[in-house]
């Protein structure tokens, strides 16, 4: 399939709007794992008929990890650079793939003058399956097979969002199993607040190890996440228990995809 996928510049000048600006995010843009989720939430706009547009070279980083490693400065100065972008495009609703960036445009912009409408993608994604705009085809590839969801913690412990999510994976065909630690009592996948970057602390195992033995001790074939750093620690985690072969991580764009009606 390709895919056309148009700027606000571009359509500025053709005097449009798009319905929602979609907030591709650092890793969304630049990491080869995270990008495939970008084609496939972007495959799933289209198909729905979603007038949508990105920002592409100018769009900047939201800031989240400088805040959260103590730069308050970089935060401000990228914040307010963004801001003054997205409000020159008159930007209402943004929809990003990314908790982190859902964060920081949602609860952070504001203080700063930047009032927009933020959902995840997960939320979009639930919406449009209720309102039947997407429609899963039964069967498939994930019939049967056991799938455990991984809360990241910038959408379940800080955001509050739970059940969005898991109703998405509820259309599939598959056994939805929890892990031991899940909801509000859901474990990190040792990248949020800036750890992403950061040399190990010391202690006696890495967080993302401990959360993918978790995620395996389920028994399920297929993890899914909503962020692009907890797909990165939870394949790494398992690739380190040497399980890569058996149990695959995937967003739940690439879930939705690979299950949508044509």
């Amino acid at each position: 399939m390709t895919l056309r996928i148009p700027t606000m510049a571009d359509l500025a000048a053709e005097g449009r709007e798009p319905e929602i600006l979609f907030w591709v995010g650092c890793a969304g843009s630049f990491d080869a794992r995270a990008q495939k989720v970008t084609l496939a939430f972007c495959q799933i706009l289209e198909a729905v008929g979603i007038d949508y547009a990105i920002l592409g070279n100018e769009e900047q980083c939201t800031g989240d990890p400088a805040r959260r490693a103590g730069n308050e400065f970089i935060f401000q100065m990228m914040a307010l650079q963004n801001i003054e972008v997205l409000n020159g495009y008159q930007v209402k609703k943004v929809v990003t793939a990314c908790p982190h960036c859902f964060n920081t445009l949602k609860n952070e912009y504001p203080a700063l003058g930047g009032h927009y409408e933020v959902i995840h993608h997960t939320q979009l994604l639930q919406e449009l399956i209720t309102a039947g705009r997407i429609k899963m085809t039964g069967g498939g590839s994930f019939k049967g097979k056991r799938i455990t969801y991984h809360d990241s913690c910038y959408l379940g412990r800080i955001n509050g969002v739970y059940e969005a999510p898991r109703e998405v994976l509820e259309t599939l065909d598959a056994d939805l199993v929890e892990m031991k630690r899940c909801r509000t009592n859901g474990l990190c996948c040792g990248a949020g607040g800036a750890q992403m970057w950061k040399e190990d602390e010391p202690g006696e195992k890495r967080i993302n190890l401990e959360r993918a033995e978790e995620a395996l001790d389920t028994g399920a074939a297929v993890v899914a996440v909503n962020c692009p750093f907890c797909l990165t620690m939870m394949q790494d985690g398992i690739k380190a228990k040497d399980k890569q072969d058996d149990v695959m991580v995937y967003d739940l764009a690439e879930l939705i995809i690979q299950q949508m009606q044509p």
